[in-house]
């Protein structure tokens, strides 16, 4: 028998490996470094809210072509492999970068400063696409892509 937690996951996935969930959480950060920036804090929950409730907004994809639909296969595969998401380890330490990179962008934001925030915060995406895509990589030798 599934349990309800299994089938709420199973359609969050589903849900989120839409290519559409993924392509429009791109504009995350840049519009939450923006609203902080700006000081634009109902803009900043509404992006809060945004990341929150993206991953049940679109509908499963038809297939698994998409290269944004492989990045969330990929993560759930290396999630469910009990590889982690943070360490030392390729591609992990990619992720775990990223963390000190994001908050300096926020941190960057808050200040006002725009050139560190625009750098930190292309830093912090650049290190996010570089870890998704090498997940992917991984996923597509795994299944035989």
């Amino acid at each position: 028998m599934v349990s309800d937690r299994h089938r709420l996951e199973e359609t969050f996935w589903r849900r989120h490996s839409n290519p559409k969930s993924g392509w429009s959480r791109t504009v995350v950060l840049p519009a939450l470094l923006y609203a902080i920036y700006h000081r634009e804090w109902k803009m900043a929950a509404a992006v809060v809210a945004f990341t929150v409730l993206n991953p049940l907004l679109f509908s499963p994809p038809e297939t698994d072509e998409a290269w944004m639909t492989r990045v969330v296969l990929a993560e759930r595969w290396w999630k469910d492999r009990d590889r982690g998401v943070l360490g030392i380890t390729y591609p992990n330490v990619l992720n775990t970068v990223n963390i000190p990179v994001t908050l300096y962008a926020i941190f960057a934001a808050s200040r006002r400063q725009p050139l560190r925030t625009a750098l930190a915060g292309a830093g912090s995406m650049l290190l996010k696409f570089w870890y998704v895509g090498e997940l992917v990589r991984e996923y597509d030798v795994e299944t035989d892509r």
